[in-house]
């Protein structure tokens, strides 16, 4: 499996109403330092995808998206139940996503 696809198989895991960050998702596809290497993925992907990209957000979890991009994101979390703060930020206390430990 190719590093984007360990990255989307990450990201499809991500549930509704919960958000993870860049280098979370690295770290889960086994990347080391690889937050980067997320955003490639993430921009590589088609218009119309079933990998919920909305859900992954910055370490201050705000969006790194721009050209309106980050206005969509904020819309579909919004409709998933994950608000964003005036500055565009996303309370990840609240709503970072904590995957199970596989085998525990």
């Amino acid at each position: 499996m190719s590093g984007y696809e360990r990255i989307y198989a990450v990201i499809r895991r991500i549930p509704r109403g919960r958000v993870a960050t860049y280098g979370q998702v690295a770290r889960l596809a086994g990347l080391a330092n690889g937050a980067r290497q997320v955003g490639y993925a993430l921009h590589a992907l088609p218009g119309h995808t079933a990998v919920p990209w909305h859900r992954v957000v910055n370490v201050r979890g705000a969006s790194s998206l721009r050209g309106g991009a980050d206005v969509t994101q904020r819309l579909l979390l919004r409709r998933e139940g994950v608000p964003a703060d005036a500055a565009g930020r996303v309370d990840l206390g609240a709503h970072a996503w904590r995957p199970k430990r596989r085998g525990a």
